[in-house]
């Protein structure tokens, strides 16, 4: 594989585009080798997700877009992350029992770690802000069955 593969895509920030983005980052990992029946990639399902919701929910309007980068480096690390021009950078809220919403970074942070990967949360030079995982690149010589087992 190559020692620096990419992709990007921007979308409106609109409710359609979470399972849009969602489609992308799977779609375009697949291309790279992940299959999509394994546990790291229902995990990353899941993280780009809560990932482009809070972009759609939480930039107000300010945001009327938002982009999904994704890179792989040297079949080692995969980064991908989620931009949007809203300045406010998220915070921790408190997570009540009672509580609908707030929990997406908690969710995100948990399954990167799960994953053996770091969050990061950083301004752009624009003035909006990037959220984005890295995950150590690990892809199964053979898929993994329902049953947990490899494949022959």
């Amino acid at each position: 594989m190559a020692d620096h593969l990419e992709a990007s895509v921007t979308l409106p920030s609109d409710p359609a585009s979470v399972s849009a983005a969602r489609a992308y980052v799977v779609g375009t990992l697949a291309e790279w080798g992940l299959p999509v029946d394994t546990e790291v990639s229902d995990s990353i399902r899941l993280i780009i997700s809560e990932l482009a919701t809070n972009a759609v929910q939480h930039t107000f309007g300010q945001s009327p877009t938002f982009t999904v980068d994704v890179e792989l480096d040297r079949d080692e690390h995969l980064r991908i992350g989620v931009t949007d021009s809203h300045p406010r950078l998220p915070r921790r809220l408190p997570a009540a029992v009672q509580q609908d919403n707030g929990r997406g970074l908690v969710i995100i942070r948990w399954l990167t770690a799960e994953c053996g990967g770091r969050l990061r949360i950083r301004p752009t030079r624009e003035g909006g802000k990037t959220i984005s995982i890295e995950l150590p690149w690990t892809v199964p010589a053979r898929p993994v069955t329902a049953a947990g087992q490899q494949e022959p």
